[in-house]
């Protein structure tokens, strides 16, 4: 029998993928956000709304941080907060491909408790409760087994291997890419790659609920000074996220300046 803030946030990320994929490609309108913020479109602000509404309808009491919503500093008052990305990897949404996802997460004073990530159009929904494990589809997943930074499976953009970030050299990885970094996350957690890399500022909503998901899978997660990531923060962007099979996180970030 699942929780009942893990079953309001399935139910809610279910409700998401149905709008998602209404505008799924289709010709929904788009426009790019002001600071070069990157693209969004109809869907993500009506799943934003939708979510809104459902989630603190739901559980009044608790602080509301999002993408699309303007942020309100009330939400620090609040022991418990939603943590909401409408669609992460909306540029992929745009151009019709599968790596978008819902992803939503609940932190307690800073550590997120429970994370749902859904792929509507893989009709993959990723799940996690604090000391409960991690699952796919109902099905339990773990980190892979990788040790080795020599040919190990990352996710990664090519900009996060430019010189600039490394001691001396990029890591001798296998770089692979997503444009979502919840769904990357949810990757490492399932075992299909070994590692998540992203250097950069890195926005809460963009990480919360895939980090949960990544720890209960047994991944070792941490920003990139190798520090525990908190959540509901002022200012909530982290100091970017590496996420790798337990044996393999140490040997990327000692790579790193």
């Amino acid at each position: 029998m699942q929780a009942p803030d893990l079953k309001l946030l399935l139910d809610a990320a279910s409700a998401a993928g149905k709008i998602a994929m209404k505008y799924y490609k289709s010709d929904v309108r788009k426009w790019d956000k002001k600071d070069g913020q990157g693209p969004v479109t109809q869907a993500d602000l009506e799943i934003d709304r939708m979510l809104n509404s459902m989630l603190l309808d739901a559980r009044p009491d608790f602080g509301w941080l999002s993408e699309e919503i303007e942020d309100n500093l009330e939400r620090l008052n609040h022991d418990v907060v939603f943590i909401v990305d409408p669609i992460d990897g909306t540029r992929s949404f745009i151009n019709g491909h599968e790596n978008f996802a819902t992803a939503i997460a609940i932190a307690r004073k800073g550590v997120v408790e429970t994370a749902v990530v859904h792929c509507p159009a893989k009709d993959l929904t990723y799940w996690a409760a604090l000391g409960k494990g991690a699952f796919l589809n109902g099905t339990p997943i773990i980190h892979s087994d990788a040790r080795a930074v020599q040919s190990a499976r990352v996710l990664a953009s090519g900009a996060q291997m430019k010189s600039q970030h490394w001691r001396d050299r990029p890591p001798p990885i296998e770089r692979h890419f997503r444009s979502s970094l919840a769904y990357r996350l949810c990757l490492v957690a399932q075992g299909r790659f070994d590692g998540m890399i992203t250097l950069r500022d890195t926005w809460e909503w963009d990480v919360a609920a895939g980090d949960l998901i990544c720890r209960e899978a047994g991944v070792k997660v941490s920003d990139k000074n190798k520090g525990t990531p908190v959540y509901n923060q002022h200012k909530p962007a982290l100091l970017g996220m590496i996420a790798a099979a337990p044996q393999l996180h140490a040997g990327l970030v000692q790579y790193l300046k």
